[in-house]
């Protein structure tokens, strides 16, 4: 009796041990109402890191929740991009703008920790920076303090980048 009962269940989706830091942003519930009534649907915000300078960001809707944060972490894996880091912090201050929301991200020494609220701490742990202080201005909403963080970090550039940018040397740079 037990065994057709594990027969007839749907075989478990098998979980793949990437090394990939995942962290779900948010789930929303989203409703649109037709003529026949209500059609409820998820729609999930998922960032994956590597915990080394890498990260992306996805989005996905579907009918229940684990396939809308599947879908989400497949496209958040499709869009990592590499972000420019120093020791575990990052090499200067920027601002990262998106929608309304900005975000202020400063360097900070060995030891400070990541001073951040929740969807920016979730990014900067997926992406590894370990020492850091933010700031978020504009607004609360999860999607954009995340992308604005995103904008920001790939904003960053290493004094290494900007001498080659301007054909020079880095100590020419730093003075």
């Amino acid at each position: 009796m037990a065994d057709e009962k594990r027969e007839n269940r749907r075989p478990r989706r098998q979980e793949v041990d990437d090394g990939l830091i995942k962290k779900t942003i948010e789930v929303n519930r989203v409703t649109k109402v037709v003529k026949g009534g209500k059609n409820m649907r998820f729609a999930a915000l998922v960032i994956v890191g590597d915990g080394n300078g890498k990260i992306g960001l996805g989005s996905g809707k579907a009918k229940e929740v684990p396939e809308a944060l599947e879908k989400a972490t497949l496209r958040a894996k499709k869009n990592m991009v590499s972000i420019a880091m120093v020791d575990s912090t990052i090499p200067h201050e920027v601002l990262g703008k998106f929608g309304r929301g900005s975000v202020l991200m400063m360097p900070a020494a060995d030891g400070t920790g990541v001073i951040a609220g929740g969807p920016v701490r979730a990014v900067m742990e997926a992406v590894g920076i370990k020492n850091i202080r933010t700031k978020s201005h504009g607004t609360q909403n999860k999607g954009n303090c995340v992308k604005a963080t995103l904008a920001g970090l790939m904003s960053l550039k290493t004094a290494e980048e900007v001498a080659a940018l301007r054909g020079k040397s880095v100590e020419d740079i730093k003075g």
